[in-house]
């Protein structure tokens, strides 16, 4: 796993959550956050295509439910 790349989406996740980067780990997800809610999930969606310059379908947006999961769609997108 892209140790840069991995660090650019906790950080992501931290400023679209409202949290400290040190509250984001790769298992961070919706399932133990609760500040991960469902328009949380949109606006981190917007969030990470508009920091990577990408573009998700929108069914991406239904598995992309925790740090590591992102971490790994972008990988296999091939962004470092």
């Amino acid at each position: 796993m892209n140790a840069s790349l991995s660090e650019r989406v906790r950080a992501t996740v931290a400023a679209t959550l409202g949290l400290p980067l040190s509250a984001i780990t790769l298992e961070t997800s919706t399932e133990n956050n609760d500040t991960w809610d469902s328009l949380a999930q949109v606006n981190l969606m917007l969030a990470v295509e508009q920091t990577f310059a990408i573009e998700f379908e929108v069914e991406d947006f239904m598995s992309l439910t925790s740090v590591q999961s992102i971490v790994r769609h972008l990988e296999a997108l091939g962004l470092t």
